[in-house]
């Protein structure tokens, strides 16, 4: 017996292919050529808070801005000089950029927030902004 037609089914059969090609292609950046950037946002008390893992960085080497309500995190190391008296087997330890942006749930104070850096850790602390509150405004009538 035939099976029936299932569209949901074969869109999803369809999804699989095309994300398997995508993990083959050719494309895909190298793993030293845009490292990965897990990420925590939670809100504390009056501030956003978002913790970012880059180890091995330092922080000169991370840029934070925030345009509108996206947050951009964002830097390069440097290249490491290959040594002509050394005869590497393997050599991972390169240049790396990394890029991460994400949405604000909320307005905040940018000119109030507050980063550190500890073992490849950062911690950035965004106050929230107040929220305007809804103020009814009374309607007038005229001459009548």
């Amino acid at each position: 017996m035939l099976a029936r037609f299932d569209p949901f089914r074969e869109m999803s059969s369809l999804r699989r292919e095309i994300e398997r090609l995508f993990d083959e292609s050719l494309f895909r950046p190298e793993p030293s050529e845009v490292a990965p950037m897990p990420l925590d946002l939670y809100e504390e008390g009056d501030n956003l808070v978002v913790k970012a893992s880059l180890p091995g960085l330092k922080p000169e080497e991370v840029k934070l801005e925030v345009r509108g309500d996206v947050l951009h995190i964002f830097g390069e190391t440097k290249k490491e000089e290959e040594e002509k008296e050394r005869s590497y087997h393997l050599r991972e330890h390169r240049y790396t950029r990394f890029e991460r942006s994400l949405t604000l749930p909320t307005a905040v104070r940018v000119e109030q927030a507050r980063a550190t850096f500890d073992n490849g850790v950062l911690t950035l602390t965004l106050p929230k902004a107040e929220v305007p509150k809804t103020r009814t405004i009374p309607i007038q009538t005229l001459g009548a």
